[in-house]
């Protein structure tokens, strides 16, 4: 029996195991389009054969960074200056659809949005990422009754992004070849989105259509020999630094709460069962190899007090893999929200019995797409569980020292001074203890970015990392080991069940069934993984170290300044909102401005989240103070730094709006208590963060209210000041 694990093929006959490396990336032949808005057409992703390939694409050296790109949305329909609201979609009507987009609203991408972003990628990020990291969601919503999708759009619609990679980062040389493997110049991973397949949402056990055809249209992208197991379940993996790292497309479809064709991941039936199963073997192989792990997929696990994007089955088993392999994966990266936000997965919240589906969860599914409303109540949740974090405990400082956590650039732990000054160790070391150590193992970090459809502002992220010793590495496009000729994927759960007994693990240890199950596991088809040996060190996201996350740029198009369709400047109108205002009333042909990106913040400077990198640590330090109730210091909002219209009634300057095209809600009165001023910096920063700027202070008040002001108090004086000892 032949079967096939992370790279390596398993031989196995007659109890002897033969070690073979394996790997291929493949494609689809697409048609690209013009940069500017085009009618929408089919494209062929059949192959043209002109003559044997030419040997596998050139090297190049690593450069540290990679991109993250979600949610494009593309939509052939999408008309300029149609009408915002539900019902029309900016497909007919008249109204706000801007030129390259109708920012802050729940119209599609058009096609010029789509094409302008590729071509600032193509100037501007070409030359400088490793690889992409493309999470999904490359259809339009099924948001108009007249024009409901069918399968051919969803895949054309694919197949026209595929495009546009292949535009930029295709090697033209090789396109037309008969192996599709070396196309491409860097590794471009996607995955499943939930409006990727129809009825949205909905993805039933594979092989299926969608798997079957995905796996043409990605075949540029897939690993030859993972094309198989692709189709059986829609998930596969890409060694994008060959011995080294590592990227897994999860299919979250199978997660999701709000796939009703599935049931979570507790019975060995379904195929989140063995979707999470294929992983746990994944994350054994790479661990055994020494190699290092990124997992990427749409629907984030999102999980509050009162609600849930996952089967919690599904979250269980994931928050209890990303625990026990924590030396071995580096991060997580997600879209599907729009938002842009992080979550903490705590190991504390694995449940046996709920993992194995015996008991359950009182949470509702989230909602399908978040309206600022829902969101707000789903950030609120997030730091209200943030606040509960463990915190360091209180040191007394002077009056020169900084008030606040992390601000201190020392640490304690290795401070003689401290230890001989304060001596409380004791309760440092119980700190620590709650946290799982040193390195906060504990705890573990989902990053979500924000989308490039305009439901607020297009958006993308340019991650950095560290490469210490990987400096002079050279690396193929496709980064995936070939070794010509093909043998059997496991077509069974059977076959994978065999693959994974190669590998020694051990089931849940304890409970036995009382009756009728003398001697046997009560969670028989439960295989709980080992934690990392002892003897090795903390993983990348953990301690720093080669692979770590350094931070990230977050980028944004302002497409209320570039579409250009506002009032004239001397009206004396803020062009940066479009409230109560007839967008286009003065330019009735566009005249759009140059289209281009532009950095929002950059954690490796930005003084807000003040982030050393992107390890546990940080991002819990970061939590606490978004959480925290009453901040000081840094942390704390100065007076001259507070809104000028938080404490008046004020409303839009004109309220017409001849359409009727705009939110209601945007034009009634704003009425804000006196003395209800926000406090926390951080909180309030990250609001701002979350939905791309387009929210103004007063916008941000109204919707968070009293978590901006409750609890907030004047800072203590000089003498009374406390500072937190650094994690």
């Amino acid at each position: 029996m032949i079967l096939f694990s992370f790279g390596v093929m398993w031989v196995i006959s007659l109890g002897t195991a033969v070690l073979l490396l394996q790997g291929a990336i493949t494609g689809a032949r697409v048609t690209p389009l013009d940069s500017k808005q085009q009618p929408f057409v089919q494209h062929s992703h059949v192959h043209t054969v002109v003559e044997p390939s030419p040997g596998p694409p050139a090297g190049r050296k690593l450069h540290g960074r990679f991109l993250h790109l979600t949610d494009f949305h593309p939509d052939p329909f999408y008309k300029l200056h149609a009408s915002t609201k539900e019902d029309y979609a900016c497909h007919r009507g008249s109204g706000a659809a801007g030129y390259y987009g109708a920012e802050i609203s729940d119209c599609d991408s058009p096609f010029s949005l789509v094409n302008e972003t590729f071509k600032w990628i193509n100037a501007n990020l070409k030359d400088s990422i490793d690889f992409i990291i493309w999470t999904g969601d490359s259809a339009r919503h099924d948001n108009d009754e007249k024009l409901p999708r069918s399968d051919k759009q969803v895949f054309d619609l694919n197949e026209y992004l595929v495009g546009k990679f292949v535009e930029v980062f295709g090697r033209d040389d090789n396109l037309n070849d008969t192996n599709p493997n070396n196309d491409m110049t860097i590794p471009i991973i996607p995955t499943f989105g939930n409006n990727d397949i129809l009825p949205h949402n909905i993805m039933a056990w594979g092989p299926n259509k969608y798997t079957k055809k995905f796996s043409s249209i990605w075949e540029r992208f897939i690993p030859e020999d993972q094309r198989h197991v692709f189709q059986r379940g829609g998930w596969f993996w890409v060694e994008v630094i060959p011995d080294k790292l590592a990227v897994f497309s999860l299919n979250t479809l199978y997660f999701f709460d709000s796939n009703a064709a599935v049931d979570g991941c507790a019975l060995k039936s379904e195929p989140g069962f063995e979707h999470m199963e294929w992983l746990r073997i994944q994350l054994e192989f790479a661990r055994n190899r020494g190699m290092k792990a990124i997992l990427t997929g749409h629907v984030p696990p999102s999980r509050t007090d009162s609600k849930r994007s996952w089967d919690e089955t599904c979250w269980q088993k994931y928050a209890l893999w990303l625990h026990r392999y924590r030396d071995v994966v580096v991060g997580s990266m997600f879209g599907h929200m729009n938002i842009d936000h992080f979550l903490i997965q705590d190991s504390k919240d694995i449940n046996i019995p709920t993992l194995d589906g015996e008991s359950e969860d009182f949470r509702v599914s989230m909602e399908e797409e978040l309206s600022i409303e829902s969101a707000a109540d789903y950030l609120t949740e997030l730091r209200e569980r943030w606040a509960k974090l463990p915190s360091p405990p209180l040191k007394k400082t002077s009056g020169n020292d900084k008030g606040i956590q992390g601000h201190s650039g020392s640490d304690p732990l290795q401070s003689r001074r401290f230890k001989k000054k304060h001596g409380n160790r004791s309760k440092y070391k119980k700190f620590l203890k709650e946290i799982g150590g040193k390195w906060g193992e504990r705890y573990s970090i989902s990053h979500i970015t924000a989308s490039i459809v305009p439901n607020y502002l297009p958006s993308l992220r340019v991650y950095e990392y560290n490469i210490t010793g990987l400096e002079d590495t050279v690396v193929s496009g496709s980064s995936v080991r070939y070794t010509p000729g093909q043998a059997e994927i496991p077509d069974s759960f059977d076959d994978l069940e065999e693959a994974s007994n190669i590998i020694p693990e051990k089931k849940r240890k304890g409970k036995k069934e009382k009756k009728g199950g003398k001697g046997k596991d009560k969670y028989p088809d439960l295989i709980i993984p080992d934690h990392p040996p002892k003897t090795s060190p903390p993983g990348p996201a953990y301690s720093p170290q080669t692979l770590t996350f350094l931070g990230y740029t977050q980028y944004f198009a302002n497409l209320t300044y570039i579409n250009n369709d506002f009032v004239k400047e001397s009206s004396g109108v803020d062009a940066s909102r479009r409230r109560g205002k007839d967008p286009h009333g003065n330019h009735p042909k566009p005249e759009p401005k140059k289209f281009e990106f532009e950095a929002e913040y950059n954690t490796l400077s930005d003084p807000v989240y003040s982030l050393k990198d992107m390890t546990i640590k940080s991002y819990l330090k970061l939590a606490r103070r978004i959480g925290k109730a009453n901040p000081h210091g840094k942390d704390m909002i100065e007076e001259e730094d507070q809104p000028d219209d938080i404490d008046d009634e004020t409303s839009p300057e004109d309220g017409s709006d001849p359409q009727g095209d705009l939110d209601a809600s945007k034009k009634k009165k704003r009425k804000h208590k006196k003395g209800g001023r926000a406090c926390n910096k951080v909180w309030f920063t990250f609001l701002k963060r979350a939905f791309v700027g387009t929210m103004d202070d007063g916008d941000i008040h109204d919707r968070f209210g009293e978590t901006l002001t409750g609890g907030c108090e004047p800072p203590p004086a000089e003498s009374e000041q406390y500072g937190v000892r650094e994690l």
